[in-house]
């Protein structure tokens, strides 16, 4: 009879001369599992969702996440707070366990994101669009005279290089030489120009550069005419902001916006209207081209700088870790992102009731992207 020890490997392999310590063999078989089939290595590792990615869908997705851990059937997802970009790079970095299952974005995936979940392995992805936003400047409420900014100025008063004020229309770019806000216009206040924003890794960034530096910049006839010959320079003219401390980089935490704002009630500070919505007690918002950020106004169109959110949701680990079909389902329940939902509570502005209806059909299927 041939005994046990005549099937396990680390006997052959010390008859053959070689010392095996188990541990460190085991371990070399997980990782040879992992490689081979790495959706079924992801179960064994983490039995809850990972979250990452923007700071504006972040107090959406933590409610979701709140309602969906309080049902009991799964546990309560990790959400955290990376920026759009920054989401990206985590979850496109591979398939397993110690990758984000979904990544929330206040902007569509870029096709050079897309491109990189594709080079490592992260083939199917699911697009969910939840909802819109608007980006809003506001100051505190201790500030002495309000800011009702145009798009223009807002350009004038952050981009690193602005046409000559001496010589406006002469097609000659300097340094941003604005000090404060009554030198580009002199009906705005003669308070210093102190701007505290997002990270380049932000997708607020991304919407507000494009949104209304490049929209206000295209206000300006010599500049625009450029935009066809060389889009290039267009774009790094417009969208290029200043390091000379009119514009703070605050990181992604928009609460911190918000506290300093208290502390320095000459500064503004861009966010997502959700922001502004939930402390209507310490802020008031800029007006921007004359409108004032709203729920009506966002959901409408008429403020002119508002965006989609979305979240996207890695389809090799649907199956694998626990929820994530359930928690897709809590999100795009009428409950949820609703107009009555608790997420228009905390300042989502819905879907309109066609696409919404299109959104929570499709978000069952989770169909895969492609992103040209």
């Amino acid at each position: 009879m041939i005994g046990r020890r005549f099937w396990r490997i680390d006997y052959w392999l010390t008859l053959w001369g070689f010392s095996m310590n188990r541990t460190l063999f085991a371990t070399g078989v997980m990782v040879m599992v992992s490689l081979a089939y790495p959706a079924q290595s992801v179960a064994a590792g983490r039995d809850y969702i990972s979250m990452v990615g923007s700071s504006t869908v972040y107090p959406f997705a933590t409610a979701v996440a709140e309602h969906f851990g309080k049902s009991g059937k799964f546990k309560t997802p990790k959400v955290e707070s990376t920026g759009t970009g920054g989401g990206f790079k985590l979850f496109c970095s591979g398939v397993g366990v110690q990758y984000p299952d979904i990544s929330n974005a206040s902007r569509a995936i870029k096709k050079t994101e897309f491109e990189n979940c594709q080079k490592a392995g992260v083939k199917d992805i699911a697009e969910i669009k939840i909802g819109y936003d608007g980006i809003v400047v506001a100051q505190s409420k201790k500030a002495k005279a309000k800011l009702d900014l145009t798009r223009k100025e807002l350009y004038l008063a952050l981009a690193k290089r602005v046409p000559d004020p001496a010589k406006p229309e002469a097609g000659d770019l300097v340094e941003n030489p604005y000090k404060t806000w009554n030198e580009i216009n002199p009906k705005l206040p003669k308070s210093k120009i102190e701007v505290l924003g997002p990270p380049p890794t932000s997708g607020t960034r991304d919407a507000f550069s494009e949104l209304v530096l490049e929209a206000g910049c295209s206000e300006i006839p010599w500049i625009k005419a450029k935009k066809e010959s060389d889009e290039a320079w267009f774009k790094n003219v417009c969208m290029t902001i200043r390091e000379d401390g009119g514009y703070i980089e605050a990181g992604e935490n928009d609460n911190l916006i918000v506290q300093k704002l208290e502390a320095n009630p000459t500064a503004a500070g861009i966010f997502g209207f959700s922001f502004l919505d939930q402390n209507t007690d310490k802020l008031r918002a800029a007006t921007i081209d004359g409108v004032a950020p709203s729920y009506e106004a966002i959901a409408s169109g008429k403020y002119p700088v508002s965006r989609p959110l979305f979240f996207y949701v890695k389809k090799a680990h649907v199956g694998v870790i626990p929820g994530i079909e359930a928690y897709v389902a809590e999100f795009t329940s009428e409950k949820a992102f609703g107009p009555e939902g608790y997420l228009a509570e905390k300042g989502l502005i819905p879907l309109p009731d066609a696409e919404r209806k299109k959104v929570a059909a499709e978000a069952k299927k989770l169909p895969s992207i492609t992103v040209k």
